[in-house]
């Protein structure tokens, strides 16, 4: 269901905390797939995802009174989504890498296309696809020595695709805090890639991203 096929954001808050649980129910629609989508990058498992988003609504549900609404309902329920799966994470001590698909690949290490990631037409050719395979480990490993702040940071933005400002509300830091954690963890992966030989090019250039 999307906003145009029923209330805002807003209305179904306001309505919800009214004890309209179908104005709820309306929310849970909207958002429990890229809720689901977002448990699924942290936990890699699906029962485990969805029970993190089952915990992660009932909790929106039980907090809808101090949801203030200067960020959208969305990025307040990010986090609470992202912090319910971290704290999954810690309970069972398991970390699992990122999947970094050939997009996020190239966004991150412009110098990819020359040695891992070959244009579509050539993906067939066992030599690219094993230098594909090679980049994609280097860069789950380059990510993975990031510290936490800066590597969760850099998830949020290439993976999950959220502005500078949702970010900053997800996290309740200044929207200037993620900027200097997003270019010092791409600066840190491209070096690590490089000193690797994993890309080709320079670590300097970052220009183009949209905020």
């Amino acid at each position: 269901m999307t906003a145009e096929e029923g209330p805002s954001d807003a209305e179904a808050v306001e309505r919800a905390r009214a004890g309209d649980h179908e104005a709820f129910r309306v929310l849970v629609e909207r958002y429990q797939g890229r809720a689901h989508g977002l448990a699924l990058r942290i936990l890699r498992d699906p029962d485990r995802a969805r029970d993190a988003v089952q915990d992660s609504f009932l909790k929106a549900y039980a907090a809808l009174d101090r949801f203030e609404g200067r960020s959208s309902f969305y990025t307040w329920l990010y986090r609470l989504v992202f912090n319910t799966c971290i704290d999954v994470k810690r309970r069972e001590k398991k970390e699992a890498p990122v999947e970094w698909n050939d997009e996020v690949a190239r966004s991150v290490a412009p110098g990819a296309d020359a040695v891992g990631l070959p244009a579509q037409g050539d993906l067939a050719d066992p030599a690219h696809a094993y230098h594909r395979t090679q980049l994609r480990e280097a860069l789950a490993a380059a990510i993975e020595s990031l510290p936490e702040d800066a590597r969760r940071t850099l998830v949020m933005r290439e993976v999950d695709g959220l502005s500078y400002a949702e970010i900053a509300a997800a996290l309740e830091i200044p929207k200037g805090t993620v900027m200097s954690r997003l270019h010092y963890a791409r600066k840190r992966v491209r070096e690590t890639l490089l000193e690797n030989g994993a890309v080709a090019g320079s670590p300097e250039d970052e220009s183009g991203d949209p905020k």
